[in-house]
């Protein structure tokens, strides 16, 4: 095996770690705060707020990330060239890239997952603990943020960390859609170089290394969490 072709790809690897990390980043907080709303919309809210979040979750859940990617950069984004003045937009140079649509599809689908792990958490905090802080008089708001919420992340947090990680390992699609990610670098290596394995094994290491950093963060973060009562 030889890995002397690291100096001269180094700095593509950077790149290639940094997209892939972003990725990660963006659509796991955009995802988790649109989670938020589905869960509280299945678990409290009207008929048609209930139904909208179960077909959402349903149909993100059901069908694959790979064809949920493809039907945003092949559809929709081959149609965003044809709105008049897109071009010529501030936002132009975000929307042409494969990026964007990227981030959006891992945001909607990881949301998707999110929300029926927060729902379940959310049905699982003690209804005890509920009526006390009814019972003193606070607000379905102040109730929500201050105990419903704080509670159901705690008892969700190992499945939020599994669901993490499982959302790194979804991140090589992201080649298929022409993003520059750590994958994509180590076939371009494979490509020039006629080298496999050597390449496929650093790339390895570095999802090893940032799964057992993910773990680890969040073990500290339940050992620092008290858990009531």
């Amino acid at each position: 095996m030889s890995f002397t072709w690291i100096s001269s790809y180094f700095p593509l690897l950077l790149t290639g770690a940094w997209q892939t990390v972003s990725l990660l980043a963006i659509s796991v907080v955009f995802g988790f705060i649109i989670a938020i709303g589905l869960a509280f919309a299945q678990v409290s809210g009207g008929r048609v707020a209930r139904l909208f979040a179960r077909s959402y979750c349903t149909f993100f859940r059901g069908t694959p990330l790979l064809i949920q990617l493809w039907l945003l950069y092949y559809g929709i984004g081959s149609l965003l060239p044809m709105v008049p003045g897109i071009r010529q937009s501030l936002f132009w140079p975000i929307l042409r890239e494969g990026f964007f649509f990227a981030a959006v599809s891992f945001t909607l689908n990881y949301a998707a997952y999110e929300a029926e792990v927060l729902r379940g958490a959310l049905l699982a905090v003690p209804k005890g603990e509920l009526e006390a802080g009814r019972a003193f008089g606070l607000s379905p708001w102040t109730l929500t943020r201050r105990i419903w919420l704080p509670r159901a992340i705690r008892i969700a947090l190992p499945t939020i960390a599994g669901e993490i990680v499982m959302q790194l390992k979804a991140t090589p699609l992201a080649f298929t859609v022409t993003v520059m990610d750590l994958y994509a670098v180590a076939n371009k290596v494979r490509q020039d170089t006629l080298l496999v394995y050597e390449p496929l094994l650093v790339v390895t290491l570095f999802y090893l290394a940032l799964t057992a950093l993910i773990s680890r963060v969040f073990r500290v973060v339940e050992g620092q969490v008290p858990v009531r009562r």
